[in-house]
């Protein structure tokens, strides 16, 4: 029945908003760390992409993650010779991750999430009348 493909499908999307989301939550989470040596990186932004995926068993295309990456940006400096990882200049490198982009991609992820979600209970909703109906 095609209510289960689309599904399959929505279900598809939702494990892929939630990968993204991970990343979103990694890249939030060290977006103020710095390199524990003078001289080391900080932590680099990630990045993901996806790519659709024939499920042969249902016959319908789904997504997937395809590459978690990373960004390969120049990182921010800040001038702090106080800090524990200036370098001789006394300047501090600091993560490639911008807070306002992190927000922005997880309101994005959310709202893909929900779309998805709202097709699965809408394709259940069918099925549910569909059942009702033949028990009458």
């Amino acid at each position: 029945m095609d209510l289960y493909k689309s599904m399959a499908a929505s279900a598809a999307g939702m494990k892929a908003q939630g990968a993204r989301l991970k990343v979103i939550s990694e890249n939030l989470a060290n977006a103020n760390t710095t390199a524990e040596t003078p001289g080391d990186l900080p932590y680099r932004r990630k990045t993901i992409t996806f790519a659709n995926e024939l499920d042969r068993k249902l016959g319908v295309e789904t997504v997937k993650v395809a590459k978690i990456g990373v960004d390969k940006s120049d990182f921010e400096r800040r001038y702090d010779p106080s800090h524990p990882s200036a370098d001789a200049d006394g300047y501090v490198l600091l993560p490639n991750v911008s807070t306002l982009v992190e927000a922005m991609d997880m309101r994005e992820a959310q709202r893909t999430y929900e779309a998805n979600l709202s097709a699965i209970d809408t394709a259940r909703q069918m099925l549910t009348r569909t059942l009702e109906l033949l028990r009458t």
